[in-house]
């Protein structure tokens, strides 16, 4: 089916029913034509009295303007809830001017490419087993095709919404990057270098992206749903994941979002009312390898450092999460660490770091394991050396052990926020423990060559989680913002080298695990909290 935009001074109406074909030429053998009726709608301003909008945002400060203030006020934006709602973050697949290089912005001229509908097919299948009440939009076509695609034969309700629609960009928009560059010089490399300060036709595009977002969670959590799938843009699905957690515009560009990549964000409600708790339940979980050589944010990279938390422990239930990491890992850990060392086999890894407990050792030898046997599989093979440490600095058992709250904390180390369960003195120690280990590894990035190193440090998800809070500057109140599970890993890329800001590629990884991976949702029917 091909789609072509509508002129974009027309509004949307507020409801309508669509006749969509969901069966499309990329899988003739597998879909069957059906046609199905969605219910679509959108917010009441047209699409074209949205763009013309000049924001009172304009007016405000640039970088660091949210970071000023307590965590807890730059939330308040957040309506209060009265049940937990999950909210998946999808990204649209790769269009048709993401491969030409043309600055997209909120222009409808693109569609999605062959390997687009393929990614948008990979995505609904990594979701098809998950439960949602409904389909959040933005209205533009490679986005709504997503949507279409993942949501198939659903008879939940869509709604498209004109401010999930992409970064306005106004004279940039339909420009090749490179056209961009010779026509608007300065402007396209403050576009590049100072993003939240860029100014384009009167506008701030960034500061009114971030305005945007508050407005869209406004709507998305007072909606009467407890499991929410939002397709949207890069740029918009990255306002959103920040403007949820409390970052402000100088995160653009710093928490990836890549074609159909998914996040989760969970949100739960406070006894006291207000606006809810939020957790980043994970970032960025992508149809294709996290790992892969390429660019970071359209810069390319080849510093890397990955956090891989070890598996489950003989000593820990299976369906508890390892709270110390003293045992040896059981046959679940041992396929996550099997799992995670094919994941990582293309890299040519030359150290591996770990903390002295054992869960984290056997995972990392586990690594070096298939690394070195990777290069032996023909005849004239030369063994390659991979080397392994255990450095203390990673170790925080010993901290977390002290905590007089360890059964209530450990009785469900699953869910979201469960480091918020510890005392003040023990979450303190903690994240000042993690401030040597991520300047060890920082310190260790820089001595490989600047061209290409890549870090892998196995560890406990307490102190991984505490070092994303470091990669990220923030403070040590963040820390229960943030969540990973056994297996999962992390990648932090830096495109600027080893002094130049961490950009987070993605975060609780784990697609490899495959059948033992973590569900994206899960069921709300009987349970009171996911």
């Amino acid at each position: 089916m091909m789609f072509f935009a509508a002129p974009t001074s027309i509004p949307i109406p507020t409801q309508t029913h669509l006749t969509i074909h969901t069966a499309h030429q990329l899988f003739p053998s597998k879909i069957q034509k059906r046609t199905l009726k969605f219910t679509i709608r959108c917010s009441s301003t047209s699409l074209q009295e949205k763009i013309q909008e000049k924001s009172s945002v304009n007016e405000l400060t640039g970088k660091g303007d949210l970071l000023k203030s307590k965590k807890g006020d730059l939330l308040d934006f957040l309506p209060p809830i009265k049940v937990a709602k999950r909210v998946v973050l999808v990204r649209h697949g790769q269009s048709s001017w993401n491969a030409e290089g043309r600055i997209q912005g909120s222009s409808d001229f693109s569609v999605l490419t062959q390997k687009g509908e393929a990614q948008a097919e990979t995505s609904r299948q990594m979701l098809i087993d998950d439960s949602f009440d409904v389909c959040f939009s933005s209205p533009l076509i490679r986005s709504k095709r997503t949507a279409e695609i993942i949501w198939n034969v659903r008879n939940e309700e869509m709604i498209t919404d004109a401010d999930l629609r992409e970064i306005d960009l106004y004279s940039f928009q339909g420009l090749l990057k490179h056209e961009g560059k010779a026509k608007y010089g300065s402007a396209y490399r403050q576009w590049q270098v100072d993003a939240p300060n860029f100014n384009i036709d009167g506008h701030y595009p960034v500061r009114e992206l971030w305005e945007r977002a508050r407005s869209c969670w406004t709507r998305i959590l007072t909606h009467d749903s407890r499991s929410i799938l939002v397709v949207a843009h890069n740029a918009v699905n990255q306002a959103l994941v920040a403007t949820a957690i409390g970052l402000g515009t100088e995160y653009f560009r710093v928490l990836l979002q890549s074609n159909c990549g998914v996040s989760v964000l969970d949100f739960t409600p406070k006894p006291e009312g207000g606006s809810p708790n939020i957790f980043l339940n994970r970032l960025n979980q992508t149809p294709n390898s996290p790992i892969a050589a390429g660019s970071s944010g359209g810069r390319k990279t080849g510093m890397r450092i990955i956090l891989v938390c070890h598996g489950i422990s003989q000593n820990d239930p299976e369906d508890n999460f390892p709270h110390s990491g003293d045992g040896p890992l059981n046959m679940l850990g041992v396929i996550q660490a099997q799992k995670t060392a094919e994941l990582l086999l293309d890299l040519k890894l030359k150290t591996i770091v770990s903390s002295t407990k054992i869960a984290s050792a056997e995972t990392a030898n586990t690594i070096c394991r298939v690394q070195e046997a990777a290069d032996c599989l023909g005849a004239d093979c030369v063994p390659r050396y991979v080397e392994t440490k255990q450095i203390q600095d990673l170790d925080v058992g010993q901290i977390l052990k002290k905590s007089k709250k360890q059964d209530a904390v450990g009785s469900r180390p699953l869910q979201p926020g469960w480091l918020n369960g510890y005392e003040s003195e023990i979450a303190t120690s903690l994240w000042g423990q993690s401030a040597k280990a991520w300047r060890y590894l920082l310190d260790e990035l820089s001595k490989g060559s600047e061209q290409e190193n890549v870090m892998v440090a196995v560890g406990h998800p307490a102190l991984h989680i505490a070092m994303l809070g470091h990669c990220l500057n923030l403070t040590e109140e963040w820390m229960g913002t943030f969540h990973l599970d056994a297996g999962s890993i992390s990648v932090v890329d830096f495109p600027d080298g080893q002094t130049g800001r961490g950009i987070v590629r993605c975060i609780n990884y784990t697609a490899h695990l495959g059948r033992w991976s973590i569900p994206i949702t899960r069921s709300t029917s009987d349970d009171e909290e996911f």
